[in-house]
């Protein structure tokens, strides 16, 4: 069915947004997490350490440990470990860093692993950002 902008019906998915005691504050408008549809959806972290006085590491591979912790910090929120996590985006300021950054990953996850998008990125004075996508438990 065809509607004119006046004719559309108002939508909205029901959505709940939060934030994580102990995560990294959100540099903007964002939630550290959104729960819709049986999904935790994260923002993109990046490796500040919140209880360090945001201290950033100088290697891809213990920012990249950093940056899994502070997404531990969002599902734990729900009670989600990175076992229900199921899609991860990763986003490398240089992907001649992958094996280092890929040898830190695999100590979060284990099998069956979620699946990872890996992409190249100008970043902001980090190596390594990631977001995920956990499922939530079904009810």
């Amino acid at each position: 069915m065809n509607r004119t902008d006046n004719e559309k019906e108002e939508h909205t998915m029901p959505k709940t947004g939060f934030h994580a005691e102990g995560a990294p504050t959100p540099a903007g408008p964002y939630s550290h997490g959104v729960v819709a549809n049986g999904f935790l959806y994260t923002a993109g972290f990046g490796p500040q350490d919140a209880a360090n006085a945001h201290a950033v590491a100088d290697n891809v591979g213990d920012q990249t440990r950093q940056v899994l912790r502070n997404i531990e910090m969002v599902l734990a929120v729900h009670d989600l470990t990175m076992a229900d996590v199921v899609k991860t985006t990763v986003h490398l300021a240089d992907l001649a860093d992958f094996a280092e950054f890929n040898e830190a990953y695999g100590e979060f996850f284990s099998a069956p692993y979620p699946v990872r998008t890996t992409v190249g990125s100008q970043l902001a004075d980090i190596l390594v950002e990631i977001d995920v996508v956990a499922a939530l438990p079904q009810a």
